[in-house]
């Protein structure tokens, strides 16, 4: 066995940038994934996880327990996840993300690093559409904050003087998240 196993992380099943918002009680989902189809990714001790508030010079291990739960492969599909729900008040913080295989492979060769926000008060900000200007088709792009998402969601669009020309509801939008958005609706 000399392939690496393979690491995805989502936020609430989204693929985050660095530096983006995330919801103050995040579903932080690490998956590994190896192609060996013998050799089990069922050891937790192969995996750390580690957090660190940019205001703090050293990041702290995640331990397992209520917060970090692992969830063994079962072969031949030898991929296993690490779901991490943590409860982080406002800040910037940094994930830390390192694993390998039961042979030693790395999952890379640098550990994975990703910068998030917490804004727990509730906004919506940078709205725009994209691209814009546009000749057949434009999508909304915003970012919600706070602690959780909005029970009524709609975008309206107006003239200059301030006539509604068309009400945009949430089953056209798509699915919102505390983060950035794109909207399905174009």
């Amino acid at each position: 066995d000399k392939i690496n196993p393979v690491l995805d992380v989502t936020f609430d099943g989204v693929h985050i940038l660095n530096n983006d918002i995330v919801s103050a009680q995040p579903n932080i989902l690490m998956t590994f994934m190896d192609e060996n189809k013998y050799l089990a990714l069922k050891d937790p001790t192969n995996f750390k996880v580690y957090i660190r508030n940019t205001n703090s010079s050293s990041p702290q291990l995640v331990p397992y327990g209520p917060t970090l739960a692992f969830t063994p492969a079962v072969l031949p599909k030898n991929k296993c996840s690490l779901l991490y729900t943590p409860n982080l008040p406002d800040g910037t913080y940094e994930l830390t993300v390192q694993g390998n295989d039961i042979s030693g492979n790395l999952s890379a060769n640098n550990n994975y690093k990703i910068d998030f926000q917490v804004i727990t008060k509730s906004m919506i900000s940078e709205v725009l559409n994209y691209p814009n200007p546009f000749s057949t088709s434009t999508r909304f792009v915003f970012i919600l904050t706070g602690k959780q998402i909005p029970t009524v969601f709609k975008i309206q669009i107006m003239t200059v003087s301030g006539k509604i020309v068309r009400e945009i509801s949430e089953d056209e939008i798509g699915p919102i998240h505390i983060g950035r958005n794109i909207t399905q609706y174009a």
